[in-house]
């Protein structure tokens, strides 16, 4: 199934809209009836990099995960699976609205024993796109309080300190979508793991440098996104761990290879 620009903006839209006012299983009821099934079976590549961005960019989440790793198994969206954590441990995304033990209070992610074995590849570019998404969103909410808030009678947004933290997120988010955009094997969904997970770190670590310390409070947005990115990065592995998994496998092969043509 191919879509085109059109489509995909409206459909873009659609989600964006969606995800905005839902959230949790409630969002997962109204994407299993807008077709996401269908989607990820059709146009897997489309539903995954613009349905996971959209809910970093919203802020919103979903079990969907499951469904990626699920039927990147062969098997069927709609169910749970249990899935690798950062340190060794296992985790279960259940497809309820009961909150876990997670940094994150919002998401259902619950420990587990160690499960079985399953295909992450996919899974982990899924996670990637969320992950870039999450990032922008705080790379957003940073730009817009650099651009309102005057200090010394200009906008903090004109002092070069601000832009160079601005402006090294915005870098880091834009490698690692472009690692997302050309992963296309197990490793190079590895490294794209890793270099969006770095990406989401880096953004939340400047954002709140930018933000000062409204961006530490609960009433502002920031701190739900950083989060989320913490706990994100963790599942399926860490950027830490993804790095040195893959300077192993680099070691070990005694090559580097070829992840796109230039």
């Amino acid at each position: 199934m191919t879509v085109d620009t059109t489509e995909l903006e409206l459909l873009a839209e659609t989600l964006r809209k969606t995800m905005t006012s839902l959230s949790g299983t409630g969002l997962d009821e109204v994407l299993t009836g807008l077709g996401w099934a269908e989607l990820l079976t059709e146009a897997r590549d489309v539903a995954i990099s613009t349905v996971f961005s959209l809910l970093g960019e919203t802020g919103a989440h979903a079990p969907l995960i499951n469904d990626v790793v699920l039927t990147a198994a062969g098997g069927e969206a709609g169910g749970t699976v249990t899935l690798p954590y950062a340190g060794g441990a296992w985790v279960r995304w259940e497809r309820t609205n009961q909150p876990g033990a997670a940094l994150d209070p919002e998401l259902p992610l619950h420990h587990a024993d160690e499960g079985e074995r399953v295909p992450l590849a996919e899974g982990r570019r899924a996670l990637g796109w969320w992950l870039v998404g999450t990032a922008r969103a705080m790379l957003e909410l940073a730009r817009a309080h650099a651009l309102d808030r005057v200090q010394f009678g200009k906008p903090i947004a004109s002092f070069q300190a601000v832009r160079h933290r601005l402006a090294e997120t915005l870098v880091a988010i834009e490698g690692a979508e472009a690692t997302l955009v050309a992963a296309g094997d197990e490793l190079g969904s590895l490294l794209a793991k890793a270099a969006a997970g770095q990406a989401a770190l880096t953004a939340a670590r400047h954002c709140q440098q930018v933000l000062g310390g409204i961006g530490f409070t609960a009433e502002h947005e920031l701190h739900r996104h950083v989060r989320r990115a913490l706990v994100l990065d963790g599942l399926l592995g860490s950027a830490r761990e993804l790095t040195r998994e893959a300077g192993t496998v680099l070691r070990e092969n005694g090559r580097a290879p070829r992840l796109v043509e230039l």
